[in-house]
């Protein structure tokens, strides 16, 4: 036709890529400047009360500060933290909804039957907060002072000890259902929606041992409400310093760690990830948080972003998903 100009395909095709990545850049900076612009949701899979409670709760006042709008914890427990992780994983990836989760993250695509998201796929790391070793307690009221001590009465008395967790198929429980076959004991599992509700039945001695993180346990060991038996970590922790490890305690090379993590919804634009990630290690670098989380709670902060929370996801679960299929451990749902 005259008065055409004729493109050649692959010029039309160069241009109209560069076309699609100049709106895409346009939007994303339009979309940087208008975010947040409503609340904030940080859902924790557990009941009010425990370790990932209170992490959510210390970072919410700085990120208020930072982002500039009002952030909401919502505890959502059940399901070894899979419901509060199943509303996040299938919420719009639009910067407004998070999950601080904590280790059980890693192990329930193993221990869950009905799970309703793939965790890799369909949740975006954010930030590695920190790790913790877990803490085996006991109530004053109970006769235990060594592990020793703990395996002769179980021994004695098979399927009587019984033994909290903050829930089935937890890194907690998959650690001591490891220890107790060590050992050639049974314990009587009972598992709880949180490490809140967990230590107030220790403390009140409806249960005979507890497996916690320091951070669930550590406030109640320095009010002498429960006694500490050993720790899970390769050396022991400076707050407690008298408790020995179960390595020390006669079972060589065991570890297992708590840990915390803050995740987004699959397809986050990955500018809010960052930004998000960098406002809550700013808000967790506040001299009164770090004393909380540090000092009171003994845990080891990390802050370390997306890759890193990426790998460490990865091989916590190669280590626990082989637990758990080796025992047969179930989560109840």
């Amino acid at each position: 036709m005259e008065g055409t100009v004729r493109i050649p395909r692959r010029t039309f095709l160069h241009l109209a890529a560069r076309a699609g990545s100049f709106a895409a850049v346009t939007y994303s900076a339009a979309y940087a400047q208008s975010w947040p612009s409503g609340p904030i949701k940080i859902v924790v899979p557990f009941a009010p009360g425990g370790s990932t409670d209170v992490i959510a709760r210390l970072a919410q006042p700085g990120l208020q500060r930072r982002l500039g709008t009002t952030v909401i914890i919502e505890n959502r427990p059940g399901g070894s933290g899979t419901i509060g992780a199943g509303i996040v994983a299938k919420s719009a990836p639009d910067g407004n909804t998070w999950l601080l989760d904590f280790d059980t993250h890693a192990a329930n695509p193993f221990t869950v039957a009905t799970i309703s998201y793939d965790t890799e796929r369909d949740l975006n790391p954010v930030l590695l907060i920190g790790t913790a070793p877990y803490v085996l307690s006991t109530p004053m009221s109970r006769p235990f002072k060594t592990l020793t001590d703990v395996v002769a009465a179980a021994k004695q008395a098979p399927s009587k000890i019984s033994l909290a967790t903050v829930g089935a198929g937890s890194i907690g429980h998959l650690a001591m259902m490891m220890l107790s076959k060590r050992a050639g004991i049974t314990l009587v599992h009972v598992p709880y929606r949180g490490g809140g509700p967990q230590m107030n039945d220790l403390i009140a001695g409806h249960v005979d041992l507890a497996i916690a993180s320091t951070a669930a346990t550590l406030p109640q060991l320095q009010t002498g409400a429960v006694r500490p038996i050993v720790q899970t970590g390769a050396v022991r922790v400076p707050t407690l310093a008298n408790v020995p490890t179960i390595t020390e305690s006669g079972f060589a090379d065991f570890e297992a760690y708590a840990w915390w993590g803050l995740f987004a919804p699959s397809r986050t634009p990955q500018f809010i990830i960052n930004r998000v990630a960098a406002e809550f290690t700013s808000s967790l670098r506040d001299e009164y948080i770090i004393n909380q989380l540090i000092d009171t709670q003994q845990i080891a902060l990390d802050l370390s972003g997306p890759d890193k929370l990426r790998r460490f996801l990865r091989e916590q679960m190669n280590l626990w998903g082989a637990i758990a299929r080796e025992q047969g451990i179930r989560a109840e749902e």
